[in-house]
């Protein structure tokens, strides 16, 4: 029997093309690696010539402090640009204590979405923290909620709306979480068997049994909202199903759902496997939307500030660096073995790229199918808490920004971009920005009104 090229558990059986690497994978991370230390030290470079040259400007310290505060750094730093190229002074002021907890145990489940996560672990940027981290695969969210109360994970990727569901009691004992960077924006798609081809309107799809990875998710959000526009109650028109994602493929080619809402690489390997076709990209319906999320406790938080600020660092780094589409097709080399995602490398480049086959017969070029944007913004968690409050998950009034502000840690992801000179997006909203779903737009501050606006709805 001819082995099949694209079974991800199969060892690999050949050196990388250059020799000196065990597999194409530990050369994928190699070359990452290569160029995240060409960036540190660059960085470096920067920031030392930077101190030189405002102290030789200003050699006298009390002087120097004057200058800094009557103008700021932004003018300060414009001013000296005119005479070197300088990037913020502000690594310059960092002082890291030392780490009370060096050995972390990390959950994660296998799919893109915990992209930076994940290959912050085979190119080293948890070590570069002085973390020792293990990565550990888990089988389902509900695991992962369960490991996180019992203090069994030190961090985890989550779900978006978990820590929120965790932080309130919902389906758990109330624990305080916290979402530290969201892990992924965009990045999921609604799949359906191949059998319905002649059924691409939702309004068709009474009776359909559909998939989600669990109740307190983006995916779940999402479904309910596109076929409640087509005129569908999801908990009366459709069945919703709680399916771990690994599982979602297997359960279409059985024929026990009809289609999915799911985090890729699933997506993409039912059409690798013939099962089934892309309906539409979750982008399609809330461009820039959050999925998952890298979280801790809050109790974690506190016991442990130093270590908490170093895995923002890694994650952080790894997100900057996952953004850049240059980077996509190593990164699918590195997280697509069986340690991590477990996935035909194709199938994982096709997502990461953005250039895929939608099982229509049409290959689709969407570079930010899947992105990276770590800024937890405040108004994705109030709209989270309108869907759990439209569908009856949370019951009576809720305070939309205490909650938003208690569980997403905006200023700290600011802050600690801002420390790694990565690019820190305008905040003219105040940590609320408005935006779009299915056209219509969501403002914050008026989140009651929003549910009360739809036709379907629990409340």
């Amino acid at each position: 029997m001819t082995p099949d090229p694209y079974d991800a558990d199969r060892p690999l059986l050949m050196r990388c093309a250059c020799g000196r690497h065990d597999s194409p994978a530990d050369h994928a991370a190699a070359e990452l690696r290569a160029r995240s230390e060409t960036a540190d030290f660059e960085a470096e470079s920067a920031r030392f010539v930077e101190a030189a040259l405002v102290k030789a400007l200003f050699p006298e310290d009390a002087l120097r402090r004057r200058f800094l505060k009557a103008v700021g750094r932004r003018t300060a730093m414009a001013a000296i640009s005119s005479l070197l190229p300088v990037a913020a002074l502000q690594a310059m002021a960092q002082d890291k204590g030392g780490l009370e907890k060096k050995d972390l145990r990390i959950g994660f489940i296998p799919i893109t979405c915990a992209t930076p996560l994940i290959m912050a672990h085979p190119l080293g940027f948890y070590a570069k923290q002085g973390l020792n981290v293990e990565v550990v695969k888990t089988a389902g969210w509900a695991l992962i909620r369960d490991k996180m109360i019992n203090k069994e994970y030190d961090a985890t990727h989550f779900l978006s709306p978990m820590p929120l569901a965790i932080s309130l009691g919902l389906g758990s004992v109330a624990t305080p979480m916290n979402v530290a960077t969201i892990q992924n924006t965009n990045g999921q798609a609604i799949t359906l068997a191949v059998k319905h081809k002649d059924k691409r309107d939702p309004k068709d799809w009474k009776g359909f049994k559909f998939a989600v990875p669990f109740e307190y998710s983006m995916h779940n959000f999402l479904l309910r909202y596109y076929v409640a526009e087509a005129g569908l109650d999801p908990d009366r028109d459709i069945q919703i199903r709680v399916v771990p994602p690994p599982e979602m493929v297997a359960n279409l080619r059985a024929g026990n759902i009809d289609g999915f809402l799911g985090p890729d690489p699933f997506n993409q390997r039912a059409v690798f496997e013939e099962v089934g076709f892309i309906h539409l990209l979750t982008k399609e319906l809330w461009d820039g939307h959050p999925c998952c999320a890298f979280g801790t406790s809050t109790e974690f938080i506190q016991k442990h500030p130093n270590t908490f600020i170093a895995l923002y660092r890694a994650v952080l780094t790894a997100a900057a660096m996952a953004r850049e589409a240059r980077n996509r097709e190593l990164i699918a080399k590195v997280i697509a073995p069986q340690a991590y995602l477990n996935q035909p490398e194709t199938v994982v480049a096709q997502v990461l790229t953005g250039k895929f086959a939608d099982g229509l017969g049409n290959v689709k070029v969407v570079p930010d199918r899947a992105d990276f944007n770590p800024i937890p913004w405040q108004s994705m968690a109030v709209w989270m808490l309108s869907q759990m409050k439209r569908w009856g998950y949370v019951k009576g009034d809720v305070n939309y920004r205490q909650i938003a502000e208690k569980v997403f840690l905006l200023t700290d992801a600011r802050k600690q971009m801002k420390a790694l000179d990565l690019a820190v997006p305008d905040d003219k909203a105040g940590g609320y920005p408005k935006f779009k779903v299915m056209g219509k737009e969501f403002d914050p501050a008026k989140a009651d009104a929003y549910v009360s606006s739809f036709a379907i709805k629990r409340t």
